[in-house]
């Protein structure tokens, strides 16, 4: 049975009965999206200690993987808000089949972009990157790309338990894994316990045994916990479910296109960056994390807001909707102004942070972190509002507007303004987040406005 306080709505909540909901679903959450990128700070973190030459590598490589995952991850974010609409709705058989058809949608996914990942050297040839760069990065992503399927499927379970709000059990699966991922880095990163010393291969390692752990956990939990083994989630789960999976697809292709479009321009800036130099990367791909780590609690707030947005659509009330998507953006708004003044006053430090004491081209890298970092503030601001007024329009199932409004965003005005304000304007690789911050603040404007008026504006 679904739990019945997962149907309750109250009854005209105020503000602070919204503020207290969505912080009781969303700090969880936040943790354990900090708790995942911790997973790639501390790849970063390690492989900077190991060379530049080997981070510089592990940068391109993840952000080519993580490009594929939120591309992939989809079907995944598109089970939160079907099983939020339905654990309101009190139709356990809804909820069961569509995280179990999220998991075959996964699945294929990952068996069909195996191919790209296994022979991308050649592509990043193509692409400007250069040969012993690229070789590198092939090595990790043949290694890292064997976790793909693991780890979307990592992501239909937390999707699943976020929904009925099971996010403590989510956060500390998560917290474990990070920790795990910091052990298995350690052996074969460096050589240590007897271990080959791997470099880059090392963290890719790293990155497919956690997801597989990650997996074998939550999956117990999803069957074993009290109040969830009565769903029977992995009964039958071979058997397809064609009406489920159409549904799960409807909403969650357009969710992983959006999603690659906004991954795609940071793989794109990436790349850019890369034909500017290695130590530039390097720096790129540290300010980048920084950036990412603090980008974690707006995507927490942001899964809270579908859940809750998912729940009022479900219970048919507006006044929620409208209330707590004003909390949600308010709370948002109020920790990115809060980043800013960390980003301009201490960006050197934590630049430092990723690169060893010995390092020869340290206080180069740290010099142009700091500069991209202090681009970076103004970034947030505009990336906050972005994701959670995405998060709000998935809670009320409208996904293929906002997909078209992300890719012109970031595809005709992001990229192309990242490449004339770096190069022929002559600023380098802040030029390149410059192009990025516009970008992303014309996806925020246009898709607030979308949710706004047709969704919320009767509230």
């Amino acid at each position: 049975m679904v739990d019945a306080s997962l149907s309750r709505q109250p009854a005209a909540a105020g503000y602070a009965d919204h503020a207290r909901g969505v912080l009781v679903l969303g700090l969880p959450l936040i943790g354990s999206h900090l708790a995942q990128m911790a997973l790639q700070v501390t790849d970063a973190v390690m492989l900077g200690w190991y060379s530049v030459e080997a981070l510089a590598a592990g940068v391109l490589g993840s952000t080519i993987f993580f490009t594929f995952f939120v591309m992939g991850a989809g079907f995944a974010w598109a089970v939160m808000p079907l099983v939020a609409h339905a654990a309101a709705a009190g139709d356990e058989v809804a909820l069961r089949r569509a995280t179990r058809m999220g998991m075959w949608l996964s699945v294929v996914f990952a068996l069909a972009v195996a191919p790209v990942m296994w022979a991308s050297a050649p592509i990043l040839r193509a692409l400007g990157q250069e040969a012993g760069l690229a070789a590198l990065t092939q090595d990790y992503l043949r290694i890292a790309g064997l976790g793909m399927g693991p780890a979307l499927l990592v992501m239909v379970l937390k999707s699943h338990l976020a929904a009925l709000e099971r996010t403590q059990a989510v956060l500390w699966i998560t917290v474990a894994a990070a920790l795990l991922n910091v052990g298995v880095n350690w052996v074969f990163i460096f050589g240590n316990l007897g271990a080959p010393e791997m470099g880059v291969r090392g963290a890719a390692i790293a990155s497919v045994a956690v997801a597989a752990a990650s997996l074998v956990a939550l999956g117990l939990y999803a069957a074993r916990a009290p109040g969830l083994r009565g769903h029977a989630l992995f009964v039958r789960l071979w058997r397809p479910d064609w009406s489920a999976m159409g549904r799960v697809f409807r909403l969650g292709w357009p969710i992983g296109l959006t999603n690659l479009a906004e991954s795609g321009l940071f793989t794109a800036s990436s790349l850019m960056v890369g034909w500017i130099g290695t130590r530039e990367l390097a720096a790129h791909g540290i300010a980048l994390q920084v950036a990412s780590v603090l980008f974690m609690v707006h995507m927490g707030l942001s899964n809270a807001a579908t859940v809750r947005a998912g729940r009022a659509e479900g219970a048919r009330d507006r006044l929620a909707l409208w209330r707590g998507a004003v909390v949600v953006t308010v709370l948002s708004a109020g920790f990115a102004l809060a980043t800013v003044v960390v980003l301009l006053t201490v960006p050197g430090p934590l630049v430092g942070l990723f690169l060893g004491p010995d390092e020869p081209d340290r206080a180069a890298v740290i010099a142009i972190g700091a500069g991209l970092l202090a681009v970076a503030a103004l970034f947030q601001l505009v990336d906050a509002l972005q994701v959670v007024v995405l998060g709000l329009l998935r809670g009320v199932q409208d996904t293929r507007v906002p997909m078209i409004l992300a890719a012109v965003s970031y595809w005709l005005v992001g990229v192309p303004l990242s490449w004339v304000i770096a190069f022929p304007l002559g600023m380098g690789a802040p030029g390149i987040w410059l192009g990025m911050a516009a970008g992303l603040a014309l996806a925020a404007a246009t898709m607030s406005v979308r949710f706004w008026r047709r969704f919320a504006g009767q509230g």
